[in-house]
């Protein structure tokens, strides 16, 4: 029996984009750069295209996708957007921002898992927005890995987690946040919601919006969950290496080196194989960027398991702890 080959990784010349915006209105599915982590993404209009999506990654459709879009124009076409979504829109757009809103007929159910709601964003990311003006529809996209895996923040990530089930890796170097965009429901915009932690922080919305933001408390102990979500991300274990992620609010020292101890700033004085750090001076930017690639690289390496210390504050420290506790749920 042949062996299907590694997916192809492509530079982002204007001849690649080309043809990978034909690949994608001919319902193909291609693996994206965007400025939070890499996509697996499709027609978001094609029904079949987007199942595509799930069967490489293995997602239950009861996860919806988030579609991308290239310009404000075309947020009408596949929701319903109101004042307050337009106000943030016009904030943080293009950027990690993705906006929950009622959803346009033209938006196939398997997108959003039946419901009849549809995430929305516009990324910022250069040869993804170049890629999107080219194919001229929508893209459905959620990261490009198997289902319940690290983000891939690399081309090489990508093709390391879906090589063999996918054709298509556009290369846009590393992601610079490193971390999925905040999610906020819209449906009733005077009742907005925190559905997920992100780049664009609590305080930064309720100051744009001037109304409260509450968070929306993560889903209790569900790995998959037969229910449909409203939005990706939203399950108790999510971002997870296959090895055992236990957090701290401290590591004083590395311990133990069949396990791996992670840092957030180099720490003085300690070197090893089991040794990590994520910012040289742990600054949270630098942290959130290299997170997942340090996750991935460690859990390669077969510890028996990953210590990690958590980000101390608010704001971009509360994203990347809830990245952290989704990957530590068991």
């Amino acid at each position: 029996m042949l062996k299907r080959p590694l997916a192809r990784i492509y530079r982002g010349t204007a001849r690649n984009l080309a043809l990978l915006a034909r690949r994608l209105r001919a319902g193909d599915v291609v693996a994206v750069p965007t400025e939070t982590v890499y996509g697996l993404a499709a027609n978001a209009l094609d029904a079949t295209a987007c199942e595509k999506i799930f069967q490489a990654k293995g997602r239950p459709t009861t996860d919806p996708l988030i579609v991308h879009i290239h310009s404000l124009g075309q947020l009408a076409q596949v929701c319903e957007p109101n004042a307050a979504a337009l106000t943030l829109a016009k904030k943080f757009w293009p950027g990690p921002l993705t906006l929950v809103l009622p959803k346009r007929p033209v938006v196939p159910g398997i997108v959003t898992a039946g419901k009849k709601s549809v995430a929305v964003r516009m990324p910022s990311h250069p040869a993804f927005r170049r890629l999107l003006a080219l194919a001229r529809i929508p893209l459905a996209a959620p990261s490009a890995n198997p289902f319940g895996g690290v983000s891939p923040t690399t081309a090489k990530h990508v093709r390391e987690g879906l090589g063999i089930r996918i054709s298509h890796i556009l290369d846009g170097g590393p992601a610079q946040i490193g971390l999925e965009s905040t999610i906020v429901d819209l449906r009733n915009p005077q009742r907005p919601r925190l559905l997920r932690l992100g780049a664009v922080t609590q305080g930064e919305l309720e100051r744009v919006l001037r109304r409260r933001v509450p968070l929306v408390a993560r889903a209790a102990g569900r790995v998959r969950d037969s229910r449909a979500q409203i939005a990706p991300g939203l399950l108790a274990r999510h971002y997870s290496p296959a090895t055992p992620v236990v957090l701290h609010a401290k590591i004083v020292r590395a311990g133990d080196a069949n396990e791996a101890f992670v840092f957030l700033r180099r720490p003085r004085g300690q070197r090893g194989r089991n040794v990590f750090w994520l910012d040289a001076r742990g600054e949270l930017p630098g942290v959130a960027r290299r997170l997942f690639a340090t996750l991935l690289k460690i859990d390669a390496m077969q510890f028996a398991k990953i210590h990690v210390e958590l980000a101390p504050g608010d704001g971009l420290a509360h994203a990347i702890n809830d990245r952290l506790r989704h990957a530590a749920a068991r």
